[in-house]
């Protein structure tokens, strides 16, 4: 199967590099990561085989693993595991692993699965591990860059209980889950790379 043929999200391509240097930094020194929200698989398959020393998890809900799954087949990597499934406000996989990561989700769950997903977080996070996040936020109640207006306002049209979050109360959510933010990375196109360790 060629690439055309396999399910695409254009962003992935555009910043999966700006990704990868904050994650070669951050994931040095981890054995694990479970991404939540794989969605095509293409960061799956982009990050892992660049991060050998670690088993990467994706993961999926029930209804998108097919479109992970297409793309480990065309591009498998030794520590690159099956695709799991893992919808936030259902069952979670019963492993443990010393990084979560999830990218482009937060502001495209609804709001009460954001609070479902730090709730859970400590089920599946080694003490000490870390969440790493990346995507828009606001700060402060102000948007970072002009387009993230645009983008939310779209985000609601589409379903009101999307929309990009305020950094304050993911803090919040985490604190209430035993995770306190350790750093906040500013990445191209207005998105943030955020970063929360678990201190369970």
């Amino acid at each position: 199967m060629s690439d055309e043929n396999l399910p695409d999200a254009p962003s992935t391509e555009r910043n999966r590099e700006p990704i990868l240097g904050e994650l070669q930094r951050l994931l040095s020194r981890s054995a694990s990561v479970l991404e939540v929200g794989s969605g095509t698989g293409q960061h799956a398959v982009y990050f892992a085989p660049r991060l050998t020393h670690l088993s990467w998890y994706p993961s999926e809900r029930k209804q998108n693993l097919h479109e992970v799954a297409a793309w480990i087949a065309h591009q498998p990597a030794k520590n690159l595991r099956e695709p799991i499934e893992l919808d936030v406000t259902g069952s979670w996989p019963a492993i443990t692993v010393d990084t979560v990561f999830t990218s482009n989700t937060l502001h495209i769950m609804p709001a009460a699965a954001v609070e479902v997903f730090f709730r859970r977080l400590p089920s599946v996070l080694a003490p000490g591990g870390q969440l790493i996040v990346y995507g828009p936020v606001k700060i402060a109640g102000e948007y970072i860059g002009p387009g993230n207006a645009g983008f939310d306002e779209w985000l609601k049209e589409q379903n009101p209980l999307r929309g990009i979050r305020d950094l304050e109360w993911l803090d919040a959510l985490a604190a209430s889950a035993g995770l306190a933010r350790t750093e906040n990375n500013y990445l191209p196109a207005n998105n943030q790379l955020l970063v929360w360790k678990y201190t369970g």
